[in-house]
């Protein structure tokens, strides 16, 4: 699931993005185009996060993963969603939601940091064997 929704995140955001470079840059200011090229920065960094997750996840299941899988996707909706909103439509009071999902993101690259350090810690053991036992 984790690998599908940073795909999706992915594709959206490509979409994003040429609609912004191409149906935006004539109709918007240079300041709103700035914004809308901001959230779809951040939209595709944390896409590729999720398929990353995804993938540690499959090889190493940890509820860890999980939490920063769900914590980048809030962060994507709260952030990018919200700099979507404010600069397509009139609903510019929606900027308070920009910076939860910028606290989302660093919630995400935290478990992710105590994801990778838990693993460290549990491959730990297994190297010792491997290299006790002459491979490699």
């Amino acid at each position: 699931m984790m690998i599908a929704a940073g795909a999706f995140c992915a594709l959206t955001g490509v979409g994003a993005g040429a609609f912004g470079a191409h149906g935006l840059r004539a109709i918007l200011e240079p300041a709103q185009l700035g914004t809308f090229e901001t959230a779809v920065r951040y939209q595709m960094y944390h896409a590729v996060a999720l398929v990353a997750l995804g993938l540690a996840h499959t090889r190493w299941p940890s509820a860890l993963w999980s939490a920063a899988a769900w914590a980048h996707g809030l962060g994507i909706l709260l952030f990018s969603g919200s700099l979507y909103l404010m600069v397509l439509t009139p609903l510019r009071s929606l900027g308070w939601l920009t910076p939860l999902g910028g606290a989302a993101f660093i919630t995400g690259w935290l478990a992710m940091i105590a994801a990778s350090l838990t693993l460290r810690r549990a491959s730990r053991p297994n190297d010792r064997n491997a290299a006790g036992s002459g491979r490699q």
